[in-house]
């Protein structure tokens, strides 16, 4: 009888072990998430989210009430602003480049304290793990971003850079949405794409060498001493 009485209750510790572990990667992949659209645009990223916490187009889940701040309406002010200046800046040549320079070290950290707020107060371990975790997410999708813009900024019309530009905030509210439906997904989608972007970087990049090399090396060529001076 004992026995009978312990299989339902060694059931049920295993059922919670489960929840907590299914719980605790949503959780990451939420935090991983929300640095991975930090990289592309901090400030959209905040900014949308905001609205959406603020507005209640989103329910919180109980584990997520740490986010409830980024409600804040002073949040969503300067997250507004900002963004607007980005948006502008974004779709000009070289200038989109300047900022992404000058975002090299605030997409990373902004990545990581939105996914440290994603965690509340768990275990400091734990949280460090995870911040670094998300700073360098941050940092491959900025890199992403930043090697795409540069090539394209090689290019001599500038529609591109506005199409591209519309296509990553296309993206992020498009990645917050799935964020919010299916967190692990999201995740998933997310390292895929990471994947492929950097194995097709080595063809972009070699495309932006020949390009950047080949005027320097008709400038470098000495010259045809058959040709007679004028």
């Amino acid at each position: 009888m004992s026995g009978a009485n312990h299989k339902p209750e060694a059931c049920a510790t295993l059922a919670r072990v489960d929840t907590f572990r299914v719980e605790k990667l949503d959780v990451v992949s939420v935090a991983l998430g929300l640095a991975a659209l930090a990289g592309v645009n901090l400030y959209l990223t905040v900014f949308a989210t905001g609205l959406a916490i603020h507005f209640h187009w989103i329910t919180l889940a109980p584990r997520y009430q740490s986010l409830e701040v980024l409600g804040n309406p002073w949040i969503i002010g300067i997250a507004g602003i900002l963004y607007l200046l980005e948006f502008f800046a974004d779709k000009i040549p070289w200038v989109d480049s300047i900022w992404d320079a000058v975002h090299t070290v605030i997409r990373p950290i902004g990545g990581a304290l939105l996914a440290i707020q994603v965690l509340g107060h768990p275990n400091p371990a734990f949280t460090v793990i995870v911040a670094l975790l998300a700073g360098g997410t941050s940092l491959l999708a900025h890199t992403a971003k930043s090697a795409t813009r540069l090539a394209s900024n090689t290019l001599p019309e500038p529609l591109t850079n506005v199409g591209l530009s519309l296509g990553e905030d296309a993206a992020v509210l498009g990645g917050l949405t799935l964020v919010n439906l299916s967190p692990l997904l999201a995740l998933v989608i997310f390292l895929i794409a990471f994947g492929l972007f950097y194995y097709f970087a080595r063809r972009v990049l070699r495309s932006i060498k020949n390009k950047i090399g080949l005027p320097r090396k008709k400038l470098t060529e000495p010259a045809d001493p058959n040709v007679s001076a004028q």
